[in-house]
């Protein structure tokens, strides 16, 4: 009866420890992306099963029109309390780092994803980085047209001002031998105006074999402008990342491609290794790495999605992998909240 009666009390005692780590553990994970963007939806779904899978609580803000003055009053705010962790895009190094490097005078952890690259990363003094190397991404997409014949392209991009967004544009140029800059067109955000901008620009420039659009947000209204035109099926069509009507297009053969960067993972990662960190009072991101793959939530939801990440040394690829018809049907059940 005494050694039963240790064993509840021990069990108690975790279980409230348990719930204390879950109700004082605040994150905080900060994006440059407006409300529109449907891309940010799988983030959220993945920082909700990060901390409960991690017993932590996660806030995610974000300015709600993609204004990185705004973003920039966010991570203010951000560095005058006392948050337990921070996760936050780096979408212009020059804007957003005098918030950022307060966090990090407050010996804050935190983890940069998504936007930026792991130079910036370090130079800000975050612990790692979470994302896929933009320009590598734009190379590889920009391979796969060469070889499909492509030698002139559209590269639609709703994210201006995102200067990482441009590496896209200028990897694809390069791999099909293009000028990227006078190749870009500034979409905007709203559909209407992504639409009838494509339209413009195609219409004046017949000679567009190829239209490349950053996101959902500017794909599915070029794809409207590019059937306007009556040029489905006739003009090659890639995009970065999924949307059920991305992924529809793909199976009818009216997308190549879309470029998969796993936004699942660029949520959850930062989320766990934070969270054990905390946990387990350390900084080592190797032991760290270590214990999250051997987690059996995190093995699970990788299986269950078909989620596959690139552990570095220190920092986390995500991408890019290729979305095209052959594999489309593995991933469409779960576009737009885990893929």
């Amino acid at each position: 009866m005494r050694r039963v009666a240790i064993r509840v009390a021990a069990f108690a005692a975790f279980a409230f420890s348990a719930h204390a780590f879950a109700a004082e553990t605040q994150f905080v994970l900060i994006t440059h992306a407006p409300d529109s963007d449907p891309f940010w939806n799988v983030v959220k779904n993945a920082i909700k099963d990060a901390g409960q899978d991690f017993g932590v609580t996660v806030s995610y803000r974000n300015p709600p029109n993609g204004d990185l003055a705004d973003m920039t009053r966010i991570l203010e705010q951000v560095a005058a309390r006392n948050y337990d962790g921070v996760i936050t895009t780096i979408p212009d190094f020059d804007i957003v780092q005098a918030p950022i490097r307060k966090i990090a005078a407050k010996h804050i952890p935190f983890i940069t994803f998504n936007s930026g690259t792991e130079r910036q990363s370090e130079a800000l003094g975050a612990l790692l980085h979470v994302g896929q190397r933009e320009y590598d991404a734009g190379m590889a997409a920009g391979e796969l047209a060469k070889a499909a014949g492509v030698k002139r392209f559209l590269c639609v991009n709703n994210n201006v001002t995102n200067p990482e967004s441009f590496e896209r544009c200028r990897g694809f140029g390069d791999a099909i031998g293009a000028d990227f800059k006078q190749s870009t067109l500034d979409s905007g955000n709203d559909p209407t105006e992504v639409e009838n901008r494509v339209f413009g620009t195609l219409s004046k420039r017949p000679d567009v074999q190829a239209i490349l659009a950053l996101g959902p947000t500017s794909a599915v209204p070029s794809l409207r402008a590019v059937q306007q035109r009556r040029l489905t099926g006739k003009i090659y069509f890639a995009t970065f990342d999924m949307t059920p009507e991305i992924n529809r297009a793909i199976a009818k053969g009216t997308v190549a491609f879309a470029v998969d960067q796993q936004p699942y993972l660029q949520g959850y990662i930062p989320v766990a290794m934070l969270a054990i960190m905390k946990r387990d009072k350390t900084q080592d991101i190797d032991q760290t790495r270590k214990t999250l793959l051997a987690d059996a939530n995190f093995q699970r939801r990788l299986k269950l999605y078909g989620l596959v990440p690139q552990f570095g040394p220190r920092h986390v690829s995500t991408g890019p992998s290729f979305i095209t018809r052959d594999n489309v049907e593995l991933v469409e059940k779960y576009a737009g909240q885990y893929r």
